[in-house]
């Protein structure tokens, strides 16, 4: 299919082998992973196709509650962001259906029989979770133009056929490739300035089969959440979802925290940290976004790079605070999705390194001063103080301090049976309870623990072997956390 959208062609791929309709009725957007209107590739090159074929344009929005760790923390965060959207599209000239399931496969077939009338569908190019299983489903039924679009990160997935493995290597080739997509930005607004065909009703069939959420009835709390056949006793946090509240977050980020950010984000009394991962997970802030009010606010200009020197400080010739977090945002970050977008089995034991695998199994079967169950890490009910207030601070806030998740990741494997079952753990509870995991980020941050992104290091420790080691008393040793402690443990 030949496509000379706006949107960069490198970010757009055909799901479906099925031409585009002229003669249908709409254009439907499948929004489930950028949850957004601003900055949204997927939304402007849904717009563009409306735009050429002067058809309608119908934005969905559902969120289903047969995923994997479904709760109430998690639909609380995505509603939020369902009412933003809905008052964001309110006068945009598009059609907005939000649609919640209250039980697993009542959902079921409502984009299918939307896109029964539709020229094409455009929908969310995301490579974790749930979200290449539904495609592959799309691909095996669906007989409709399916379109997919990547608005993950600055850099394009599908921009290198290479896995990297290490962060140096990562960096060094985005230093080389990423200056030319920096000119390839979403627009702010797809929606500003384009003249659409009047929207319309969502077919008869779907408004009477799947209504229309009634988001107002969920506005307050987790009141009428019991409809919801989910985990109710993973409660909702203070942080507030959805786009409004992202962008409140990142002005606040950049107009107080940004300027310390490389001192202070790895100090847990001092709550330096962005604390914008949340909203990217679920799509409700872009990255661009980020890198735009970021570079604004510092006056920096894409004419001041310097030469790659595959360093974390140097390149963007900016502060150190601004180069320690674009740093953080788009090589830490982004290398999980080019690893979850090429290795399927991203999240298994056997993506680790070879020297990772080796070492782990040659101390599978050392002997543990202390091993601890599944449930006993979940209550915090380990020796460790330091250890049980990052693990408060997840259940309770749905996030553990930076530098606190590496070490409790290490303790966790330090202090289960064997690597294996340790990384069972790792996934369970980062999955469960933090509000930025299913993400490729995030399971880079587990894996990180088992060796993936690092180096063999020594001298090799029981346990351990050549895995990098970690302890409580160390990282006591070397950041003020008096006010921390006193607040999760």
């Amino acid at each position: 299919m030949t496509v000379c959208s706006p949107v960069p062609e490198i970010r757009v791929r055909d799901l479906t082998l099925v031409d585009v309709r002229n003669d249908a009725q709409y254009v439907v957007y499948w929004m489930n992973a950028f949850r957004r209107r601003r900055y949204n590739f997927a939304l402007q090159h849904a717009r563009w196709w409306a735009e050429k074929l002067q058809r309608p344009l119908i934005v969905v929005e559902a969120l289903r509650t047969g995923y994997q760790w479904a709760s109430d923390r998690f639909h609380r965060f995505v509603i939020d962001g369902m009412i933003d959207n809905e008052a964001d599209f309110s006068d945009s000239g598009v059609t907005y259906y939000p649609f919640l399931e209250t039980a697993t496969d009542k959902g079921h077939g409502i984009i299918e029989t939307l896109c029964q009338k539709a020229c094409l569908m455009v929908t969310d190019d995301y490579p974790c979770f749930f979200h290449p299983i539904l495609y592959d489903r799309i691909v095996s039924k669906w007989p409709v133009a399916v379109q997919l679009v990547d608005s993950n990160g600055l850099y394009p997935m599908r921009a290198t056929d290479r896995t990297f493995t290490v962060a140096h290597s990562f960096r060094r080739h985005l230093q080389k490739e990423l200056p030319k997509h920096l000119h390839e930005f979403p627009l702010s607004d797809p929606l500003a300035k384009h003249k659409l065909p009047e929207p319309i009703d969502v077919p008869s069939l779907v408004a009477k089969r799947w209504p229309r959420a009634k988001l107002a009835d969920y506005a307050d709390g987790i009141k009428n959440f019991d409809r919801f056949k989910i985990d109710h006793g993973v409660s909702p946090v203070e942080t507030k979802g959805g786009a409004h509240a992202a962008l409140k977050r990142l002005s606040d980020f950049t107009a107080g925290a940004l300027d310390r950010y490389s001192d202070d984000r790895n100090v847990p009394d001092l709550k330096g940290a962005s604390r914008l991962s949340p909203y990217l997970h679920f799509g409700h802030i872009a990255a661009h976004e980020m890198f735009h009010s970021v570079t604004e606010h510092c006056g920096w200009k894409i004419d001041q790079l310097a030469k790659p020197n595959g360093k974390r400080e140097g390149f963007w010739n900016a502060s150190q605070p601004v180069e320690s977090f674009l740093d953080e945002m788009i090589t830490w970050r982004e290398i999980g999705f080019n690893m979850t977008h090429r290795e399927p089995d991203y999240a298994r034991f056997e993506s680790l390194p070879q020297w990772a695998r080796e070492t782990l199994n040659e101390h599978a079967n050392d002997k543990r001063e202390y091993v601890y169950s599944l449930a006993e890490f979940e209550s915090a009910a380990t020796h460790d103080q330091l250890w049980n207030a990052a693990q408060n601070e997840l259940v309770r806030e749905g996030r553990i301090h930076n530098y606190l998740r590496m070490l409790w990741g290490k303790k966790i494997l330090h202090w289960t049976a064997n690597p294996r079952q340790a990384l069972e753990v790792l996934i369970e509870l980062n999955n469960k309870y933090a509000l930025d995991g299913r993400d490729p980020n995030s399971y880079s941050g587990i894996f990180w623990v088992l060796g993936r992104y690092d180096r063999a290091w020594g001298p090799e420790r029981k346990i351990f072997g050549k895995i990098r080691y970690m302890t409580s008393e160390s990282t006591l040793s070397k950041f003020k956390m008096k006010e921390y402690l006193k607040q999760y443990s």
